[in-house]
C-alpha cells in the first residue's frame, strides 16, 4: 500500500509549463508592495480563494499548530485576519504573539510566506470586520465557544438558533471576544515555481535601516 501510494504522489503532475515570469532584481524595496501585485495576479487569473492563507501558531508547549484562513487586508504592511480570542489560534496568539502566514497559488506556481509579531490593536476596527459580515457568519461566531468540546450536536443547533435570533433583533451587536489581528511582518519570501525546477526566491528581511533583498537558492 505505501509503495503503491509513493508512487501514485510521485506521477502527479505540480507545475504547469507556462508560469510567469519573476524577476527579483526588479522588485520593489517593500514586500508589501510585491504581495499586492502578486495578489492581484492570482484574483486576475482566477485562482480558487486567492485570499485563502495557512496561518501559523504556536502553543503553550512551543507546538506548532496551523490552519486556513481569509486575508481580510493589508494596511500599513500589515496582514490582517480575524477570530475569535476565544479560540484556539486566538489563546496560542495571546501567550505567543508571533505568527507565520502563508499563501499558495498553484495555477501560478506561487507562494509567499511571511513571518512576523502579532497585535490586536483596535476594537473599533474589529467592530467593523464583524459588522461586514454576512449574517449568517455573526450567528455563528457569535456565541465564542470556537475549538470548545462539543458534547451533543444539539447544543450546537440550540446556539444557533438562539445566536440567529440575537443578530437579527439587534443588527449592530458585537461580541467582545471579536478579534481583527494584525501580523506586522519582519520577513516575508516570494517563492516563484519552474518547471524545470529551477525556482526563483526572493527573501525580504526587515532590520534597523528598513527591508533588505536577497536571492536564495531553489
Amino acid at each position: 500500500m505505501s509503495d503503491d501510494l509513493g508512487k501514485r504522489l510521485r506521477e502527479l503532475r505540480v507545475f504547469e509549463s507556462d508560469l510567469p515570469a519573476f524577476d527579483p532584481d526588479s522588485a520593489p524595496d517593500e514586500p508589501a508592495e510585491l504581495f499586492l501585485d502578486w495578489l492581484g495576479h492570482a484574483i486576475d487569473a482566477g485562482v480558487r480563494a486567492p485570499h485563502a492563507m495557512t496561518l501559523s501558531t504556536i502553543d503553550a508547549y512551543a507546538r506548532p499548530d496551523s490552519r486556513v484562513l481569509i486575508l481580510k487586508g493589508l494596511e500599513h504592511g500589515r496582514w490582517l485576519f480575524a477570530s475569535s480570542r476565544n479560540s484556539r489560534k486566538g489563546q496560542q496568539l495571546a501567550n505567543t504573539p508571533w505568527a507565520a502566514l502563508n499563501f499558495h497559488w498553484p495555477e501560478l506556481g506561487r507562494q509567499v510566506r511571511v513571518r512576523g509579531r502579532v497585535a490586536d490593536p483596535r476594537p473599533e476596527d474589529a467592530a467593523r470586520d464583524f459588522l461586514e459580515r454576512p449574517e449568517a457568519s455573526r450567528a455563528e461566531s457569535l456565541p465564542g465557544r470556537q475549538s470548545q468540546p462539543l458534547g451533543d450536536p444539539a447544543e450546537l443547533e440550540a446556539a444557533a438558533e438562539e445566536a440567529a435570533k440575537r443578530v437579527a433583533e439587534e443588527p449592530d451587536l458585537v461580541p467582545d471576544h471579536w478579534a481583527l489581528y494584525h501580523l506586522i511582518a519582519d520577513e516575508a519570501e516570494f517563492w516563484q515555481g519552474d518547471a524545470n525546477r529551477r525556482h526563483t526566491r526572493l527573501r525580504y528581511r526587515l532590520g534597523a535601516g528598513g527591508w533588505t533583498r536577497q536571492r536564495l537558492w531553489p
